[in-house]
């Protein structure tokens, strides 16, 4: 590195920005990677479920009958990434992001613009927000016209995910709670089915939404460098040309229908066919409830919009390594969330009903909101899988709500917007966005943690403030 390259990196690193450079170099040589934080999970569930008197038979018993209680749930949240991926990378959407990085006229907007765009994209999608902002960040660092601090773009990029995703259509939680194929038994018998008009489409819900979408906007705009601080792509050593796409070649007559856009045309059709005719059939809220029926369209879209089925396929193969982690955590999740809920002690008690007790003791008096707040972002520090993380918390969250008359899709909702907050400092759910950038975690914590200073506060007033604006409804159990 030059002279003036780490005098430009003195520049940046003072005060909030040296603290959370340091945060990120700590959490990267000491953090392992989540799959171990998932099998000491695990280890320490059973030993609670020790603890209160449950036998070694009960709890091996629920480890092995619950690991894949949640196969078909899994398989959901490995298709949002794998969908949201697909859709991004496909042909017109990358028309649409070179257009729009040609929009934002000075180094603070352009950061503050992909810091918008992610998490309005992330409200259809996150893993769709995490590729399209880092693509469109990207796109923009190509610019000869415009110098721009690559780290904030990556940041800003990164906020879809960071800030605001658990509060959109692909909220994990939200969508579980409205799926009641996907919904444990255990956890069915306490909440019922809540569809997204008691947790994402709630006008505190959407309230909360705008509001932390204007504080990041405002937050990415300000604490974006200028001048001699910014660290182009080039500073850092990051090549923006990307590899030119290779000519499709035909090598047999088999392969005609594979470069063909008829079967994907067709597809699309009768994916329209049958999303028209649910509508006419159900309410739109059902329909946009259901995440079996959003991953159909989501899927579908991915293929029409990359156009042949060989294009598809080789943007699903790329996108296949992200869902990794999804794919070897969740049947964890579900081992201790079967443990939790199965293993009983004396008097017949599991550790999930005894957790209950313990926050409805801690949670009257209107305290609930925040205490849920600040044990589901202090969690997700070190479960950082907000669907995994839900499935393991629910049983015991969701019965105390119920015990101190909390709203429980309120409730949901308290865990998603708090849920946000780990994403900010702990890096796991950077790493796609980092494989597109070409950067690591470091080089973006410093920005995502001065967002968490700002975030953590309003998150709490919020919750607690547009608590008190909910009465509890009874869950209504299906048969």
């Amino acid at each position: 590195m030059t002279t003036a390259q780490l005098k430009k990196q003195d520049i940046q690193d003072r005060g909030l920005a040296r603290l959370a450079q340091r945060l990120a170099g700590w959490t990267e040589k000491w953090f392992p990677d989540a799959y171990i934080f998932a099998l000491a999970g695990v280890v320490v569930v059973a030993v609670a479920a020790l603890a209160i008197g449950a036998s070694p038979k009960a709890i091996v018993d629920s480890f092995g009958n619950g690991f894949w209680d949640l196969t078909a749930f899994t398989l959901q949240m490995a298709m949002v990434v794998l969908t949201g991926y697909v859709v991004a990378t496909s042909p017109p959407v990358a028309r649409l992001i070179d257009r729009l990085a040609k929009v934002p006229g000075s180094a603070r907007t352009a950061v503050s613009f992909v810091a918008l765009l992610a998490m309005s994209v992330s409200f259809v999608n996150w893993g769709l927000s995490l590729v399209f902002g880092g693509l469109l960040a990207r796109a923009i660092a190509r610019r000869k016209d415009l110098a721009v601090d690559y780290r904030a773009l990556g940041a800003a990029a990164f906020m879809g995910l960071g800030a605001v995703w658990a509060l959109g259509l692909s909220s994990s939680a939200a969508q579980l709670q409205a799926t009641k194929a996907s919904i444990p038994p255990a956890l069915l018998k306490i909440t019922g089915v809540l569809d997204f008009g008691t947790t994402i489409f709630t006008w505190q819900s959407l309230l909360t939404l705008a509001i932390l979408m204007v504080i990041t906007t405002v937050i990415a705009h300000f604490s974006a460098p200028t001048g001699g601080a910014i660290r182009t792509a080039a500073d850092l050593g990051v090549d923006l040309n990307d590899q030119p796409e290779v000519a499709e070649q035909r090598s047999r007559p088999g392969e005609w229908l594979e470069y063909s856009r008829i079967l994907p045309i067709l597809a699309g059709v009768l994916a329209l066919g049958w999303l028209v005719s649910q509508l006419l059939t159900v309410s739109v809220l059902t329909v946009v409830s259901s995440l079996n029926a959003y991953l159909l369209v989501f899927l579908v879209l991915g293929l029409v919009l990359h156009g042949t089925p060989r294009r598809f396929l080789q943007a699903v193969s790329k996108a296949v390594p992200a869902t990794a982690g999804i794919l070897v955590q969740f049947p964890l999740y579900a081992a201790m969330a079967a443990i939790l809920t199965k293993a009983t002690g004396a008097g017949g008690l599991s550790v999930s009903e005894h957790l209950a007790h313990f926050f409805t003791s801690i949670g009257g008096n209107g305290a609930f909101p925040v205490v849920i707040a600040v044990y589901t972002a202090i969690l997700g520090m070190f479960v950082p899988s907000g669907g995994g993380k839900w499935l393991v918390e629910a049983p015991y969250v969701m019965q105390s709500a119920t015990d101190v008359h909390m709203n429980l899709g309120w409730t949901v909702q308290i865990y998603n917007i708090a849920e946000a907050l780990p994403n900010l400092v702990n890096p796991f759910f950077m790493l796609p966005l980092l494989a597109v950038m070409k950067l690591r975690a470091r080089d973006l914590v410093g920005f995502t943690f001065l967002q968490f200073l700002f975030h953590l506060p309003v998150v709490l007033l919020l919750v607690w403030l547009l608590g008190t604006t909910f009465h509890f409804v009874p869950p209504i159990i299906p048969n």
